[in-house]
Order: structure tokens, then C-alpha cells, then sequence
């Protein structure tokens, strides 16, 4: 019996499959001849998880590969109407690398703002002395957007600085908030925290009906998907004080384009899509693939399976 063909839509550096060796053929392509050659492949790897190819290429009929793996916790680079028809293929996400990174960077970025950091920063660099007070993190309230596992790790790390956060998902549930109770919470938040997927629901969520609810001294942080916020309204909202500062992870175009106005909004930090990205985390992903695939080789149940109509994994609520 033929081993089965992994497929892998590849970007440098190349991912660590040499435990493989034996138990798969494995072809590495790029997007030119991505359609090609997925009829061959039994699983395909989006190993370049910036790409849109997936969708473009992907067979409306015919023979397909019957696992997907992307090397990403989000999905919706992939999704596409002919993936969603094939009702043979199953798609899998890397949950379970980015949650704690990410969640240390969105308390990191907490602490900077309620320290006021940034100034402190910049003050240095002028030479100035400049006493002033902070806030005291302790007693604030954040609203985070997303319950999955890396909304969960946020909620976690935030609860042990003293914050109190209210966690608000697709639906309601024992410990979850659902969208109709966004607007209230987030009217007296001192923190909004995204970490929502890109979903219909969700695309363009936060615009300026959204910040005018905010109060001046909130902030606003996106590590979900760029194009849940609509940034001009983020920028005039900053431009116009409407809200304190904001600090974004992720955006409609990446890389941000040297000629973006986001670049100089003031109140707002610009980083570039790395919160969930510490050292190592390409072999944690590679690591995660082969065990996954060993799974599955063995017929046993993957772990991960995206909802393809909700476009995300769903999470089981929070235990009491």
C-alpha cells in the first residue's frame, strides 16, 4: 500500500517532518502550482499560513486531500465555499501553541498602558523629568471579545493581576457572555480586549458606533483578526479622545504599509502580527503537525477540528 502524500504549502523556513520518514511521501509546493498537485495529496499542510492560495486552488470536484492542517489558529485564510462543500475533508487548526504567548502579551501591553510606559520611554529619550501618576491595574474591569482557549488564557492571566473581566462569546452560556451584552460591558470597561476569529458576525465589529460607547480612559486591544476593526474609525476615535489609547496586533493588510496613517495615529501602538510568536514556536507547530498526523495514520479522532460553518473551533464553556 502507497504511503500516504502530505502536501506542504510551504514558506521559509520549512517545516521539521523528518519523523515522518517512512510513514508519509511528503511534497513540499508553492502557490503557482498548489492546484496541481492537491488531487495527489491524501493531507495537506498550510505550513504558509499567510497565504490565500487554499482558496483559490482548491477543487470544486474531484479527488481532494482528506485532512487539512494549518499551521495557524486562525482559519479564515482557507475557508471558501468549495472547502465548506467537501463534506470528506476534515480542517484542523494549531490551538493549543499561541494561547499563553498571546495572553502574556496582551498583560504586558496592560501594564504598559496603565504605567504609562510608552511616555516614560519617550520622556527618556528627550532627557525630561517628569513626575505623574499611574493607574493601578488592581480593581480595573476588561471585557474580552472571543472565548476560545486564547480569550480564556487572557481572561486567566488578567484575573491574577487583579482585574475583573467578563469574557464575551458567540452565545451565552453558565460563565460567558453573548453579543447582546457587549455594548453594556463594554461601556464601563477600562479594557477591551479582542481575540475574536474572523467570522460574518464578527468582520467590521468594532467601528464607531462601538468606540463613541467607550469611556475616555478605556482602551482597545486587537490580537484577533485585522479586519474584525475598521481602522479609520480606531484612528479618528484616538484622534478625537474618545478613548485613552489603543494598541493593535493585527490588521486589514499585512504587512502594514509604510504609508499608513496607523503608523502616527497618536494613542495607538502598531506591532507587527508577533504577540503570539516566541522562540521556537515553528517547532512547536511542526511538533503539533506529526503528532497530529500520527493520530490520525492510527484512525484515532483529531484534536481541532474546525466548525467550517462557524469558522473556528468551538470550545465547551468554562467549568464552574
Amino acid at each position: 500500500m502507497a504511503a500516504p502524500v502530505i502536501l506542504v504549502l510551504d514558506a521559509a523556513p520549512s517545516p521539521r517532518l523528518g519523523r515522518l520518514t517512512g510513514q508519509a511521501r511528503i511534497v513540499y509546493t508553492d502557490e503557482r502550482s498548489l492546484a496541481e498537485r492537491l488531487p495527489e495529496a491524501d493531507v495537506l499542510l498550510v505550513w504558509d499560513f499567510t497565504s490565500d492560495a487554499v482558496r483559490a486552488a482548491w477543487p470544486d470536484d474531484g479527488p481532494r486531500p482528506r485532512w487539512v492542517h494549518t499551521a495557524s489558529a486562525g482559519v479564515d485564510r482557507l475557508l471558501c465555499p468549495g472547502l465548506a462543500a467537501s463534506h470528506g475533508t476534515v480542517v484542523t487548526n494549531a490551538r493549543g501553541v499561541f494561547e499563553l504567548p498571546l495572553a502574556e502579551y496582551v498583560a504586558g501591553l496592560v501594564l504598559a498602558f496603565a504605567k504609562d510606559l510608552p511616555l516614560t520611554l519617550e520622556l527618556q529619550r528627550q532627557r525630561l523629568w517628569r513626575h505623574r501618576e499611574t493607574r493601578q491595574l488592581a480593581g480595573s474591569r476588561a471585557v474580552v471579545v472571543g472565548a476560545g482557549p486564547i480569550g480564556r488564557e487572557i481572561m486567566r492571566l488578567l484575573h491574577g493581576l487583579g482585574v475583573q473581566v467578563a469574557l464575551v462569546g458567540r452565545t451565552a452560556r453558565r460563565t460567558i457572555h453573548g453579543p447582546e451584552d457587549l455594548d453594556r460591558l463594554a461601556a464601563g470597561a477600562d479594557w477591551v480586549i479582542c481575540a475574536a476569529p474572523l467570522t460574518e458576525s464578527t468582520r467590521a465589529m468594532f467601528d464607531a458606533r462601538f468606540f463613541g460607547l467607550l469611556q475616555p480612559y478605556a482602551r482597545f486591544i486587537n490580537v484577533g483578526r485585522g479586519p474584525v476593526v475598521v481602522e479609520d474609525d480606531l484612528a479618528e476615535a484616538l484622534r478625537r479622545r474618545w478613548i485613552a489609547g489603543a494598541a493593535l496586533d493585527v490588521y486589514q493588510e499585512e504587512p502594514l504599509s509604510p504609508d499608513s496613517p496607523l503608523w502616527t495615529t497618536p494613542g495607538l501602538l502598531v506591532s507587527p502580527h508577533m504577540s503570539g510568536d516566541t522562540a521556537g514556536w515553528r517547532d512547536r507547530l511542526g511538533e503539533q503537525f506529526v503528532s497530529m498526523y500520527e493520530q490520525w495514520a492510527s484512525g484515532l479522532t483529531l484534536p481541532n477540528v474546525v466548525d467550517i460553518q462557524r469558522g473556528y473551533v468551538p470550545s465547551p464553556d468554562i467549568p464552574l
